[in-house]
């Protein structure tokens, strides 16, 4: 059995890992919240993420749903083995558990999107395309 106390930050470091990479790179993470839910083995994770103009988020995956809401500006999603879709603010995303996808910001001004994760404990939050 794993021990919360060392998976707890571990958890939080692998946020903390993903926002720094993000960050880096035209991206801004901004973590809201994270909390248990009422699935044994799952947890919540509320996020911000701003995109500058023509910034991209890698191919990635995620232990779980993500659910999107764009805030703000254009951003086109590419889900693995799909057609590329353009949501504008206002609009939703539902992104299944496991599924390889990337967002751009295809806009000349920041956009932003409103991600809630449901996802494994324990599990880092996002897992790069090689």
């Amino acid at each position: 059995m794993y021990n919360r106390k060392i998976l707890a930050p571990l958890a939080a470091l692998a946020l903390a890992s993903t926002s720094v990479m993000a960050q880096q790179s035209g991206l801004k993470r901004t973590n809201l919240q994270q909390h248990d839910i009422s699935i044994p083995g799952r947890e919540a994770v509320q996020v911000r993420i701003d995109f500058g103009p023509g910034v991209l988020a890698p191919s990635h995956k995620h232990p779980g749903e993500e659910i999107i809401y764009v805030l703000e500006g254009t951003l086109e999603y590419q889900l693995e083995g799909k057609p590329a879709v353009t949501l504008k603010a206002g609009d939703v995303l539902f992104v299944p558990a496991g599924i390889f996808h990337s967002a751009r910001n295809i806009g000349t001004t920041n956009a932003a999107e409103l991600a809630t994760y449901v996802v494994e404990k324990g599990k880092p939050l996002v897992v790069l395309q090689h």
